[in-house]
């Protein structure tokens, strides 16, 4: 018998109009727009449907339109009584999960990201930080990589742990640009720079994650009611205040996705449901198991053709 996850995406899946079909529709979901521009004191919800893109990519920017998004799609999906077992999301998602299952209110959460946002985009000054992914590498070649040119003084580490063969890797220009050399030398296929404004999910993000943890401290959290597999530790995780101390250590952690799916896969997850824009997690998720059955919801007919397949799935 099979379980069911629900899977939010992070930064990278924004769109210009994502969503727009639901808040032009659905009551409950544009009432979710709608309390996010009042929360922020903002005009978010005009931004994520009319652009411009590059504004709407912004991290400050895109962490709360992304949020936002998912849990107006999430607030349809409750009518039709699908429940997950586990649910995850990838950086940013982790907290789209977290208001999933209860443990954070959607307007805290909103206000959460964006701030968050905002410390990350001014933790490291613009062009002295750097990401790149290796393709074609395993992590414990990779990571000796990193710690040696991080010991000669070039910060760099592994970032993102996402399926077998892509792990992205982050820290000062110097040091990932030394790293994707040494690496390509040493055997990877490839090396791409991405295109993002700090060094996320590495050691120089504490000074964000420091001012993150201010801002959470002043939020309630509550004991999940659906265990959230977190990126940071890779595992099923219920206490509040655990999930908090994650969360703030998850900015300058690696987000061990690749873990994470095979934690939900152990637990007899076999069904997975990335509810947002785009399909990178889902694509993931096959990259770590093929026999895994993936499934998208980011509009109101993949919402329609998804709920009539998970009907016909037995459960346990």
């Amino acid at each position: 018998m099979s379980k069911i996850a629900f899977l939010f995406p992070g930064q990278g899946s924004q769109a210009v109009g994502m969503g727009k079909d639901f808040y032009d529709n659905i009551q409950e979901s544009k009432t979710v727009f709608t309390n996010a521009d009042q929360r922020l004191n903002s005009k978010l919800t005009e931004l994520i449907f009319d652009g411009p893109q590059d504004t709407l990519t912004l991290t400050y920017n895109a962490q709360p339109a992304l949020l936002t998004t998912s849990i107006a799609i999430l607030e349809h999906l409750k009518h039709y009584s699908i429940k997950p077992d586990y649910v995850a999301g990838h950086s940013l998602g982790e907290y789209t999960a977290l208001v999933a299952a209860g443990v954070l209110r959607f307007e805290d959460a909103v206000f959460a990201v964006k701030k968050r946002g905002e410390f990350m985009d001014e933790a490291v000054p613009a062009g002295q930080g750097a990401m790149a992914a290796i393709l074609g590498m395993n992590s414990t070649e990779l990571e000796d990589i990193t710690s040696n040119i991080t010991n000669d003084g070039h910060p760099v580490q592994l970032a993102n742990l996402n399926c077998p063969g892509q792990i992205v890797i982050s820290g000062t220009a110097e040091g990932v640009e030394k790293a994707s050399v040494l690496a390509k030398e040493k055997g990877a296929k490839r090396a791409i720079p991405l295109v993002v404004s700090g060094p996320f999910h590495s050691e120089l993000m504490k000074p964000a994650a420091s001012q993150l943890n201010n801002i959470l401290s002043e939020l309630s959290f509550h004991k999940a009611n659906t265990p959230v597999v977190a990126n940071v530790t890779a595992k099923a995780v219920l206490d509040e205040q655990e999930i908090k101390q994650l969360l703030v250590e998850q900015l300058y952690s690696p987000v061990r996705w690749e873990e994470s799916v095979k934690t939900m896969l152990d637990h007899n997850v076999t069904t997975f449901v990335e509810i947002g824009p785009g399909k990178v997690l889902t694509g993931l998720v096959k990259k770590i198991d093929r026999s895994a059955k993936v499934y998208n919801i980011f509009d109101l007919d993949s919402m329609k053709d998804v709920v009539e397949k998970l009907k016909g799935e037995p459960r346990c």
